[in-house]
């Protein structure tokens, strides 16, 4: 099994920056793509980027693309946000997935591994 937990949610106005953490243990070696999703309640849970280590490569939902990067170190995922917006308000979940896909996966069913999720607020 994988066991992931993210850290580094917080409170930060509009435009700040904050980096959530995502670390992976027990048997990392079947994790082939590592993924950020984030939820509001009432809503389904949104992709927002992934990064497959294998071939180093990234996707990200095109609301964040140009704010925040996905990047890796060992058994650690990062998501750094900046020029953060009220709208990026949420609960945000590392997810992993040990299966190979084509292209990088980005529905919620196709990661079975799950961590409990870290509050980011961005006030206006």
């Amino acid at each position: 099994q994988v066991q992931l937990v993210e850290s580094g949610g917080g409170l930060v106005q509009a435009g700040g920056s904050l980096r959530l953490s995502c670390v992976a243990s027990g048997r990392t070696f079947r994790l082939y793509s590592t993924a950020w999703f984030r939820q509001v309640p009432g809503k389904e849970r949104e992709f927002v980027a992934a990064f497959e280590k294998s071939r180093g490569i990234t996707r990200y939902v095109d609301s964040v693309k140009g704010r925040f990067t996905i990047s890796n170190a060992q058994n650690t995922v990062y998501l750094q946000m900046n020029s953060l917006k009220v709208e990026d308000t949420a609960t945000y979940y590392c997810a992993g997935s040990g299966r190979y896909y084509a292209s990088i996966p980005s529905t919620a069913d196709e990661y079975p591994y799950w961590g409990q999720g870290t509050q980011v607020t961005v006030s206006s």
